[in-house]
């Protein structure tokens, strides 16, 4: 039923693992093969291209569903309906930014600093164009095949490039004036296919496993046992993202009690419910978590 184009390249690991902890797993005969399948009856084919292709291969309707960045879907200016962020690696944890930077000596402070003929270098050259023009500067802009930073000050008078924490940049001597984008990995639509109640209906299922799956990383299920003289003082320890299940032990006077938690908490959770009076604590991993 859907055509679904995940990202090549340094999210492709990531968004891999991803599919498969939440029992989507991709199936390729080889690591180069750019054709794979799931083994689930709402998808049709699978394939692996690069994140700065997907935009406009899914708003042309080559595609159902696919998985790239914000940054890519401005640059291409493709016509998609996006269903959500997902957050799902090292890379993706955190929002990248495309910024707007100049040499650290550059007597450029903001965008007005600029004029007309102001060459800049880019891997966006769209997003660039559009964002410099919408300050009323008519720029000349350089496409980059990469290590962009390094084209000012010879070649380049400015750069629009991304990052994460600006290191890099400052590290090769550039300065930031302007955040142009800031871009998250995203799940997208064909707008022609989203507007499809069966296909829609699909696609949001899919987010519901991807979604769980990712929501489950970051939490834990603990179950513990409490005498009823305890329980009060336990569950005001549990940090629970609903109200805690408590049951009564069978022919017994305690109780038991079970939460999900944020995993970063749990070194810390534990000893204090074992100085709160709980026992045969039990720490389990989740698989998915879904609201």
């Amino acid at each position: 039923m859907l055509r679904i184009v995940v990202p090549k390249g340094s999210l492709e690991k990531a968004t891999f693992a991803l599919f498969r902890e939440a029992d989507l797993a991709i199936e390729r005969s080889s690591e180069v093969d750019y054709r794979a399948m799931i083994d689930d009856p709402r998808v049709q084919e699978v394939r692996v291209l690069r994140p700065q292709e997907i935009p406009t291969y899914v708003a042309e309707g080559l595609f159902d569903l696919g998985i790239t960045g914000r940054d890519w879907i401005e640059e291409t200016g493709a016509d998609v309906v996006s269903l959500g962020e997902l957050q799902y690696s090292k890379a993706t944890a955190r929002p990248i930014r495309v910024v707007l930077a100049v040499g650290a000596d550059s007597d450029v402070h903001t965008v007005a600093d600029l004029s007309d003929g102001v060459r800049v270098a880019t891997e966006y050259p769209e997003l660039a164009r559009r964002f410099l023009k919408s300050h009323g500067i008519d720029p000349v802009i350089l496409l980059s095949y990469g290590a962009t930073e390094a084209k000012i000050p010879e070649i380049a008078d400015a750069v629009v490039e991304i990052t994460e924490t600006g290191r890099a940049l400052r590290a090769a001597g550039l300065r930031i004036i302007e955040t142009v984008l800031v871009s998250y990995t995203e799940l997208i639509a064909n707008p022609t296919s989203a507007a499809d109640p069966e296909k829609r209906h699909a696609m949001e299922q899919l987010k519901t496993l991807l979604v769980g799956a990712l929501s489950a990383r970051d939490r834990v299920l603990v179950k513990l046992n409490v005498g009823a003289e305890n329980l009060s003082a336990i569950i005001e320890a549990l940090p629970a993202m609903k109200s805690p299940t408590v049951s009564a032990l069978y022919q017994e006077s305690g109780f038991a009690v079970e939460a999900v938690v944020p995993r970063s908490a749990i070194n810390l959770l534990i000893p204090s419910l074992k100085d709160r009076g709980a026992t045969d604590i039990l720490e389990l991993p989740l698989s998915k978590v879904v609201p």
